[in-house]
């Protein structure tokens, strides 16, 4: 039982605008499909041995983390670690591209020397305008490899330079930042499912 009613209040709005979030998501026909695709992709990509690069800055940085944590590690299942890569962990190649080439380039310097054909990038960023962001997937479209960008609402620029951009319908940088965990642990949940179920059913 919560004895300070404000408190509670609190809570239980913010309880409130996460599940109706989540419910619009899940009612927009076009959010599904993309999302479909881009499981589909990052699927695809994980069979064929390509790697996962995301990046992000601030609570998208921890998303960034949290995510290929999770391919890394693992999910829900034993299984064989998944090649997934934060870009924003190593503090000596960030301070140093930083300090070289301005923090606008610190994920796109590491997308140019670590993207290789077959891989896949995600940029997240809640406005969809975080300049570090842009460069990166600017990078990885030089690269020749698949985009992604996870943003709010509008999309910002990152929606016209992705191949794939899953835009929560929100203006709440909190509220965007929980919804693209959702998406994340959907994403890895299903690779672990597809990737591994295939391969017991194919051993059979």
């Amino acid at each position: 039982m919560l004895y300070n009613e404000k408190f509670a209040e609190l809570t239980r709005r913010r309880a409130a605008e996460h599940v109706a979030l989540i419910e619009t998501m899940l009612d927009d026909q076009a959010f599904l499909n993309t999302l479909e695709k881009v499981a589909m992709e990052t699927g695809r990509v994980m069979a064929a041995g390509g790697k996962l690069l995301l990046f992000g800055n601030g609570g998208s940085a921890a998303d960034a983390q949290h995510i290929a944590a999770e391919l890394v590690g693992r999910f829900g299942r034993e299984r064989k670690g998944l090649p997934a890569v934060a870009l924003t962990v190593n503090t000596s190649a960030l301070t140093a591209i930083a300090n070289d080439h301005g923090f606008e380039r610190v994920f796109a310097r590491q997308v140019e020397a670590l993207a290789l054909s077959g891989d896949l990038a995600i940029g997240i960023s809640t406005s969809g305008n975080s300049r570090s962001v842009l460069k990166a997937v600017d990078a990885a479209k030089s690269a020749g490899i698949l985009t992604v960008g996870l943003t709010g609402r509008t999309g910002g620029d990152l929606r016209n330079r992705v191949d794939y951009c899953l835009q929560v319908p929100s203006e709440s940088t909190p509220r965007v930042q929980e919804a693209h965990i959702f998406i994340g642990h959907v994403l890895c949940e299903w690779i672990e499912e597809s990737l591994f179920e295939a391969r017991a059913d194919e051993s059979v």
